[in-house]
């Protein structure tokens, strides 16, 4: 992670997750723990990706340009991967077309799993998500955030 703020935020995370395994031998007590992070996770994921092309936007843009894209920016909530995709393409669509090869199979998997328990939880509904699984999906997600940061990297 290069970006400061993304780092940070990170850390955060990881630091929860050591945490949690350090003091809950508890599976039913960790179960319970896996959907707060999902949570988290989720939403580390949303921000980390609109921090990454707001910067692009502020490095490579006229400041008129920067402001719109960051204001579109924040209509992008809950991603699934192919949102995930769709806002790529709005940048490159080669960058699109590499993201969604580099991603197709377990990255993608994980990054809708996220999604999809996010959305269950927040709506009251049952998940089975284990601490194993959401720790899983989390460190598939940073990859995600990883290849998407090397993009406009370059």
């Amino acid at each position: 992670m290069k970006n400061k703020e993304i780092t940070s935020n990170k850390q955060r995370l990881d630091n929860l997750f050591k945490k949690i395994t350090a003091f809950s031998a508890d599976t039913d007590l960790q179960s319970h723990w896996a959907r707060y992070l999902c949570i988290l996770v989720s939403g580390f994921l949303e921000t980390s990706v609109r921090i990454i092309y707001r910067e692009y936007a502020r490095n490579k843009a006229i400041p008129q340009v920067a402001n719109f894209v960051e204001g579109k920016l924040e209509d992008f909530q809950n991603p699934k991967m192919e949102k995930i995709l769709q806002l790529t393409g709005l940048f490159s669509k080669e960058w699109e077309n590499e993201l969604r090869r580099e991603t197709d199979g377990e990255l993608k998997d994980a990054v809708d799993s996220i999604a999809n328990n996010r959305n269950q939880i927040a709506h009251g509904g049952s998940v089975g998500i284990s601490y194993s699984q959401i720790k899983s999906y989390y460190d598939r997600a940073i990859k995600v955030i990883e290849i998407i940061e090397n993009q406009c990297s370059k």
